[in-house]
């Protein structure tokens, strides 16, 4: 079987600390020597910050949808535009490679959002958006790791399958329970096999009150509330440099769900 890099989507109610377990988790397979691209899927993108990279260069760095001029030439459509002809296969083999910046082994690609109508419109970003999502996970070599809002617009049928590992972030609280319930479906609708719930901001020393929510998921792990976490974002630092206990569990968390993985070659 020829070698693949491992594929993740992180998915979960906004604000919950998806996009600090994937930071974590990116930081901790480029330490254990893995090439990563790190796909911030997420409209309110925030990955490029949780991942270390400076200012400067996030400014500087394009998201795909904000990028008109790149759409209307694959798509042959206006962005933004409706009733208007376009390609349902834009070419995106490419893209990664223009639009990546990279620090050490982790590389960024911010895909963006566009307001454009509601969930699931067949519009020419979306579509640009999805089949350059289907690239990622489906045709490259390296590590992948989406953090994704709570919605899988971006996710289809076949892209979904080819993720590895799909983790939903929950936080102590029923609204995050719900919204995680919903993703977790319309992951079983997509037939992702390996859905895992991960709780996050826990404070306490009780876990089966928030366990017994997800008794059709597996629960591979806890993220504690931590107040270094303020701190690193207060001082635009890591969470890798700053908190060694959440690398720890974050490396966990990997380790119990590739553990499940066993019919793959993981590079």
């Amino acid at each position: 079987m020829r070698p693949r890099g491992l594929k993740i989507a992180i998915s979960g109610k906004g604000g919950v600390g998806k996009t600090t377990l994937a930071s974590l988790l990116c930081h901790v397979l480029a330490a254990r020597g893995s090439k990563v691209l790190a796909v911030d899927a997420d409209p309110d993108a925030n990955l490029g910050m949780a991942l270390g990279f400076s200012s400067e260069v996030l400014a500087q760095a394009t998201t795909i949808a904000q990028d008109e001029k790149l759409i209307e030439e694959r798509t042959g459509a206006t962005p933004g535009g409706f009733g208007e002809w376009f390609t349902l296969n834009p070419l995106v083999d490419d893209i990664p490679e223009k639009y990546v910046v990279q620090k050490g082994n982790i590389g960024l690609l911010q895909m963006g959002a566009k307001g454009v109508g509601g969930t699931g419109c067949a519009c020419p970003e979306s579509i640009l958006l999805k089949s350059l999502l289907s690239h990622l996970v489906l045709d490259r070599n390296e590590a992948v790791i989406v953090d994704m809002e709570a919605g899988l617009e971006h996710l289809g049928r076949g892209t979904a399958e080819g993720v590895d590992i799909f983790i939903i972030v929950v936080e102590p609280g029923q609204r995050s329970f719900a919204t995680a319930h919903a993703v977790a479906k319309m992951a079983k609708d997509l037939k992702i096999q390996n859905i895992y719930v991960v709780i996050s901001k826990f404070q306490g020393t009780e876990l089966t009150s928030i366990t017994e929510q997800f008794e059709e998921l597996r629960v591979i792990g806890v993220l504690p509330y931590k107040v270094e976490a303020v701190v690193a974002d207060l001082q635009g630092k890591t969470l890798f440099d700053l908190c060694p206990d959440l690398v720890e569990e974050a490396a966990c968390i990997l380790d119990k769900a590739m553990n499940e993985i066993t019919t793959l070659t993981i590079v």
